[in-house]
């Protein structure tokens, strides 16, 4: 159950994170409202996770989930540039989450 919360967790980083580019530096209601919503529910839901996960390995992933899935999203949604370097470094990161996945014991 610990991972499905730190993967629940990490989405709503990305949403978290893609909501800040809409919120107009906190000066829009309703996406500032949304965007915090996200935070503190991906920060419960993190330290939810972390209960029972070794802390390295659920905050490395929940990184990761985050900076990968907003890279992503930048580059679908919000017309960031697609390059052959970003898509590596971004398929980097989801190695690295599957590595401390694969690596913590649990």
């Amino acid at each position: 159950m610990a991972w499905v919360l730190l993967v629940v967790a990490g989405l709503l980083e990305v949403g978290w994170a893609v909501g800040m580019k809409y919120t107009d530096g906190f000066t829009r209601l309703v996406p500032s409202v949304l965007t915090g919503a996200g935070i503190v529910g991906s920060m419960l839901l993190l330290s939810y996770a972390a209960r029972t996960l070794p802390i390295g390995t659920a905050y490395g992933v929940w990184v990761g989930i985050g900076a990968a899935g907003a890279a992503v999203l930048g580059m679908v949604v919000l017309g960031e540039p697609v390059t052959l370097a970003r898509v590596f470094f971004v398929c980097l990161l989801l190695v690295a989450v599957v590595g401390l996945k694969a690596t913590s014991g649990h």
